[in-house]
């Protein structure tokens, strides 16, 4: 892949028409995320804010704002390649010996890829051309955003924040939002399973603080690889070479002892001391609501490096359609491959946007036998840990077609009987976020079986489907310029017609824009 920052992406958007650049004055305080909001649900082109109020620094957001771009900051030309993309990945999940030729070059091809994927060092790295320590440190010159009214203050979004092992040293890099607090320090949001807070409690223990560096304005793809929760024994560092098709340049920080992207425009480097907190939120969240004020960890800065001319990178949440949507259903195609490898009854599955992207999943099965769909259902909930917060798991036969929603409500008006077909599991790890559960934390999961039943699931006969035969339907399309329809298309009901899929209208504007 060509691109190794930000600005070769940025770059790379503006020569295809996807970037638009607002030389207008805007507030870093509710305007930027209202405009960016409105420009995302039209299936807009990525913004570059240049006259940021209060900051010298351009802003860019929505560069991740539809599919289409997700797949070209990973070097992809075509959505349809993330699933190639999540089939080599599929190797390393669970590698197994490989059975004939064919097998055995898609191996060997793999194992390529983790060679070129290696990151690299950087002994002058861009990051570090301007230093700011001291009394020249201040937070308030970066162009933070407050995104929603009620949001307690301004915060990074889009940033790597990276720890490390203090016993064994392994780094993690996830991607947490921080809230500001004055001009040197930062609260940091995390779940208490993540790597970054596992890392401060072993810190505790040994009585150490924890070192902390954010990069900011990192290429997109580092963002991608650093929210893949995808249990490979890999680190991110070399998940993200693996997704680029070449090495991680990284670089040694000046005061904490971790690596950073080199290409990073904006390098924060502090420390976090056991304990110490201050409240963080609310803030508005990916469910629609804001979430709950609570504790977090206290990050003190010491040291700011940056590029010259730096370019901040940020996004929000909020209800779908947002940044973050256009991530997951990326990663929905990506996470295809290796959740067949996972579950092999599983044909298909698909994370609706308007579900949030992981709290409903429709998956098709090749039924084979009674009671297969409550199997592939909790197969499902286990198979990823990502899957672990998913509400509602809707199961259909191979001949539905996952992705449309007509289809999919015809098999649960069809083939479900509440009393029968619905299994619920209580009492379950739940996310903290979705205020729906009774108990924060706690919560129930639903799997609706809407397979055609088989054997001892139905006591009595069901009326054969209606289909025609395929001779017929082929005689007919063959037919279609004689019968003189060519203006309606193939003969296929048009999906817009009928409700079409936000994922899909966005990605249709993307594609005839590109």
């Amino acid at each position: 892949m060509a691109q190794r920052d930000l600005r070769d992406f940025l770059q790379l958007l503006e020569s295809r028409g996807q970037l638009r650049r607002i030389t207008a004055p805007v507030d870093p305080d509710l305007e930027v995320a209202a405009i960016s909001d409105r420009v995302l649900a039209m299936g807009g082109p990525a913004l570059l804010f240049e006259n940021i109020i209060g900051s010298p620094m351009p802003l860019a957001v929505n560069v991740l704002g539809t599919v289409e771009r997700v797949a070209w900051s990973m070097g992809l030309e075509k959505v349809e390649e993330l699933e190639a993309l999540g089939s080599r990945l599929a190797l390393l999940q669970q590698p197994r010996p490989p059975k004939g030729l064919k097998e055995t070059a898609a191996f060997g091809r793999v194992l390529w890829d983790l060679v070129k994927a290696r990151p690299d060092r950087d002994l002058t790295p861009p990051c570090r051309q301007v230093v700011h320590e001291g009394d020249n440190l201040n937070l308030n010159d970066l162009p933070l955003i407050r995104p929603w009214p009620g949001d307690a203050g301004r915060v990074i979004t889009l940033g790597l924040v990276i720890t490390k092992d203090p016993e064994t040293g392994v780094p993690n890099v996830g991607v947490y939002r921080l809230q500001q607090q004055d001009a040197r320090s930062m609260t940091v949001h995390w779940l208490s399973v993540r790597g970054g807070a596992r890392h401060l409690r072993k810190a505790a223990q040994r009585g150490e603080k924890l070192e902390i560096a954010i990069a900011l304005g990192v290429h997109p793809l580092l963002v991608m690889a650093a929210a893949t929760p995808i249990p490979v024994q890999l680190s991110e560092w070399l998940f993200a070479g693996l997704y680029a098709g070449q090495g991680v340049h990284l670089s040694r920080c000046r005061t904490v002892n971790l690596d950073v992207p080199s290409h990073s425009e904006i390098v924060l480097e502090g420390t976090i001391t056991p304990g110490e907190t201050l409240p963080d939120g609310p803030f508005g969240d990916h469910m629609g609501f804001y979430g709950l004020e609570e504790p977090s960890p206290l990050v003190r800065f010491q040291c700011i490096t940056h590029r010259r001319d730096p370019v901040m990178l940020t996004t929000f949440s909020g209800r779908p359609p947002k940044e973050e949507a256009m991530l997951a259903i990326a990663l929905n195609r990506i996470y295809t491959p290796i959740l067949r490898q996972q579950v092999s009854e599983i044909c298909d599955f698909f994370l609706p946007m308007e579900a949030l992207s992981y709290k409903l999943a429709v998956i098709s099965i090749d039924k084979a036998y009674p009671g297969q769909a409550r199997r592939a259902a909790m197969a499902f909930w286990s198979a990823l840990p990502q899957f672990t917060y998913t509400k509602f798991v809707v199961v259909v036969d191979k001949s539905i077609n996952v992705r449309d929603p007509r289809q999919v409500v015809w098999a649960i008006a069809a083939q479900v009987d509440p009393q029968r077909d619905l299994f619920v599991l209580e009492d379950t790890p739940f996310d903290s976020l979705d205020f729906a559960s009774e108990r924060l934390g706690l919560g129930g999961r639903l799997a609706i079986d809407a397979t055609t039943k088989v054997g001892p699931e139905k006591r009595h006969n069901w009326g054969e489907p209606l289909r025609r035969e395929t001779d017929l339907e082929e005689r007919i399309s063959a037919r279609w310029s004689e019968l003189g329809l060519d203006d309606l298309g193939g003969g296929e009901p048009d999906p817009s017609l009928f409700g079409l899929q936000l994922e899909q209208v966005l990605e249709r504007l993307g594609s005839s824009r590109g």
